[in-house]
């Protein structure tokens, strides 16, 4: 099977981007490439077309990477989602369908069909395309966990796929972590590590060449590459790691304070207004930073009532209905959007405890209930005078009272406004229209779609200056070289 799997020293060393770089390269050079992701554990997720053309729901990750490779996504490019409900349980998404739950005491047992699932979605994806670019999660040197790995190494020696491990040099340590990585790993999985790409790199490239030199030295494997730190290469977040401010350079900026709920989900939702000059988009957790806010927006969370419930704990709720009163605008969206209600109801423990009742902020006229299905759809329509689309994943069904008007699928009272859409940011027309109705703003003229586009063209052209490209793709052909060399301590297990 060719293919490569992508492995990092930790979460958010870059795995992803790297990923998607990898496929707009190769597709750049007319290989037929798919991203996949065995298992992705984020709330920040997608709908896309399954092949009998009904919905599912991937990872947001690798629904970029299939824009980055040029191809459509689908289900097989994430098999496995993990939708963390609490601390110890996350709610499973198989092959884009809901598939019940596992906990953290059944971590090993209780993935085995998950596993089995997921190997079988990439010996498809391998029958289909020239190459396949896996990414893993996590590190592969969690030893703990190896037993029951199928995302990383397991992968690796199920499709005998070779790995390049990337390290993030701006967190420091990079080159203990990248050795340290490899020698962990028993010597069948040390044979499959080929070699090692640095992320995030600033500085002079002269002072980092003996540190390259000398890994390669110590470990027998090459550095495919260093790429560089980039200040316009965001992409789409994965999960709450990834949430950074998008801050205005004007004096004068539109203040959108986003709620980081615990849960939070699908956080990209605000990324197109993070592209409108003079907008300052801040993730905020404390009732004083949304004391200057122009506009305050809910974000989806996979965990309504218990974030909910934080939110009061913390005196968010009163600073948000001080707002309101005020007359400033306020958009809550999916899980925020119930959150802005009068009642929430569980009656079938989706969430929690079956039977959970509590009280919204009472701004909107509408109640939810939490139903045993999930709603997935891609759905379209019009808003403010314009044409709007998006995505819905979730549970919650809203009944509207008399004292609201439809909003993309959800409510408005003035200037409270609530939505079931997910991403309808991002279409231009949308988005104009909501800054002119909020702040009298005119239309920027900022396309999202174009910019996103502009971003995966970038980090392409960024990972054709500063990795290895050729090599790569010959990695990812032909296999792991023959004979790398075993580190200790892994030498000795």
């Amino acid at each position: 099977m060719a293919g490569l799997l992508v492995a990092g020293t930790t979460s958010d060393a870059g795995k992803s981007v790297i990923t998607a770089g990898l496929c707009r390269a190769f597709a750049r050079r007319g290989v037929r490439v798919a991203p996949y992701k065995a298992q992705n554990m984020s709330n920040n997720s997608m709908v896309c077309a399954a092949p009998d053309g009904s919905t599912a729901e991937i990872g947001r990750a690798q629904w970029v990477q299939a824009l980055a490779a040029g191809v459509v996504p689908e289900p097989a490019m994430n098999p496995v989602l993990l939708k963390p409900g609490s601390d110890r349980r996350s709610h499973v998404v198989l092959m884009g369908r809901p598939a019940g739950e596992v906990s953290a005491t059944d971590w090993t047992t209780g993935r085995r069909h998950l596993a089995a699932a997921a190997h079988a979605a990439f010996d498809d994806l391998a029958s289909r395309f020239e190459v396949v670019v896996a990414e893993g999660a996590g590190s592969p040197s969690e030893i703990n966990l190896r037993a029951g790995d199928y995302v990383n190494l397991g992968l690796a020696r199920h499709a005998g796929l070779p790995a390049v491990v990337v390290g993030d040099i701006d967190r420091g340590g990079v080159f203990a972590a990248l050795y340290g990585t490899v020698a962990l790993l028993e010597p069948a999985d040390q044979a499959l590590i080929a070699g090692f790409v640095i992320n995030k790199f600033r500085g002079d490239r002269g002072l980092l060449t003996p540190g390259l030199d000398e890994l390669e030295r110590l470990t027998g494997r090459r550095v495919y590459g260093v790429a560089p730190w980039h200040p316009q290469l965001w992409l789409d977040s994965e999960d709450a790691l990834d949430l950074e401010d998008r801050r205005s350079d004007g004096d004068r900026a539109y203040r959108v304070a986003v709620v980081r709920l615990p849960r939070i989900s699908n956080l990209t939702d605000v990324d197109a207004l993070g592209l409108e000059p003079d907008v300052d988009v801040r993730f905020v957790a404390g009732p004083r930073e949304l004391s200057d806010a122009d506009l305050i927006v809910l974000p989806g969370t996979r965990a309504t009532i218990s974030d909910l419930a934080w939110l009061r704990r913390r005196g968010l709720d009163v600073a948000i209905l001080d707002h309101a009163r005020r007359g400033k605008p306020l958009l809550g969206i999916c899980g925020g959007f119930q959150m802005l209600g009068r009642r929430i109801a569980d009656p079938h423990g989706i969430e929690g405890d079956a039977g959970t009742e509590v009280d919204g902020l009472g701004l909107l006229d509408v109640r939810t209930e939490f139903a045993e299905a999930k709603t997935l759809r891609l759905p379209a329509g019009s808003a403010l005078g314009v044409p709007a689309s998006g995505y819905e994943i979730h549970h919650g069904r809203v009944t509207a009272g008399n004292g609201v008007e439809e909003f993309l699928g959800g409510a408005r009272a003035g200037n409270v406004f609530g939505t079931m859409w997910h991403g309808s940011l991002e279409g231009d027309a949308l988005r104009g229209a909501f800054l002119a109705e909020i702040a009298g703003r005119q239309p920027s003229g900022v396309s999202f779609p174009a910019a996103r586009e502009r971003r995966l063209d970038l980090l392409g052209e960024l990972v054709e200056e500063h990795l290895d490209v050729d090599a790569l793709l010959s990695l990812a052909k032909h296999g792991a070289p023959v004979g790398l060399p075993v580190l200790a301590p892994g030498a000795s297990r």
